[in-house]
């Protein structure tokens, strides 16, 4: 699903349905597909990442899912990402391999986060290791420094990186430090992808010159988010911050309530009709107390 678009606009994390007994559910993904494209306005999708639990997933699981949906996407979405992170460089490898075996639309890889990298060249060693097992798809690096401990700046990173991965496309910029986020732009916007992912911040990063977001909100609050985007394009802030503030709005009030994937779960399933099931251990599911506080401050998002 190599696709000759740039990927811009709004990315969906996308969230592992799961069973009642928590295994994961493939027969929900094509409804799940249909559900971004027609409801949300969503066409990219970044398959097994921190939202998709993807490292609380075996291997195989993984592959699986990645298998689904770069089959349910077909002629529906114009980029399926599949993250790659792993634990150790062997399996990250192996699923970068299969992601290109299967038609992805590119990879993202994390740093190393129990034996970390402390300086660039050893970050581009291991990153370059993981880009080779799938020479002819995009590579992105996924920046989640509050995860993975690891506080290499992204502006450093990308100085000279392309003699180092030829594949390197992008960034997923999943930090709240938009002064490294700035110099990025301003350095490297022209060759390079740049995707936010701090959902609330991101009229902030629009205002940088991102290229466009990957987050977990926009499963079910993508629509909200693509007329933000269609605002700020217009050069009308004032609508495109009436649109942040929204967004704001819920996820402060869910943040008070305490708000992570488990939660997010939950909030997909009611306001989808889809189910997502439990998270998988040590995450626990959403309250009942939570859903229905959630459920009822969603009803009320006004713009």
């Amino acid at each position: 699903m190599a696709s000759p678009k740039r990927l811009q606009g709004l990315t969906a994390a996308t969230i592992t349905p799961m069973t009642p007994d928590g295994e994961i559910n493939l027969s929900v993904i094509g409804q799940y597909v249909d559900y971004l494209v027609k409801e949300q306005g969503v066409k990219n999708v970044f398959v097994n990442g921190t939202t998709g639990e993807g490292l609380a997933l075996s291997t195989q699981e993984r592959k699986q899912l990645a298998e689904e949906w770069v089959t349910k996407g077909k002629n529906k979405l114009d980029h399926v990402i599949i993250h790659v992170g792993a634990l150790s460089l062997p399996e990250a490898k192996e699923l970068a391999k299969h992601a290109a075996a299967i038609g992805a639309s590119g990879i993202a890889g994390i740093a190393p986060f129990f034996f970390k990298p402390t300086n660039k060249d050893t970050l581009v060693a291991f990153l370059r290791e993981v880009a080779s097992e799938a020479p002819g798809i995009p590579f992105y690096y996924y920046h989640i420094p509050p995860l993975t401990g690891v506080k290499i700046r992204v502006e450093e990173l990308l100085d000279g990186i392309k003699e180092q991965i030829p594949t390197f496309q992008g960034v997923k910029f999943s930090d709240t430090d938009l002064l490294d986020f700035a110099q990025c732009v301003k350095n490297h916007k022209e060759q390079f992808v740049l995707l936010y992912g701090v959902d609330e911040h991101l009229l902030s990063a629009l205002a940088m010159g991102a290229s466009g977001a990957v987050g977990s909100t926009y499963n079910y609050l993508g629509k909200k988010n693509n007329l933000m985007l269609e605002a700020f394009a217009k050069k009308d802030l004032t609508l495109a911050q009436q649109y942040q503030f929204c967004t704001g709005e819920f996820l402060s009030f869910v943040f008070k309530l305490g708000f992570g994937v488990a939660q997010t779960k939950a909030v997909m399933t009611f306001t989808s009709g889809i189910p997502m099931g439990p998270p998988r251990l040590p995450l626990l599911s959403a309250s009942v107390d939570f859903i229905e506080k959630a459920k009822a401050k969603m009803a009320s998002l006004i713009l």
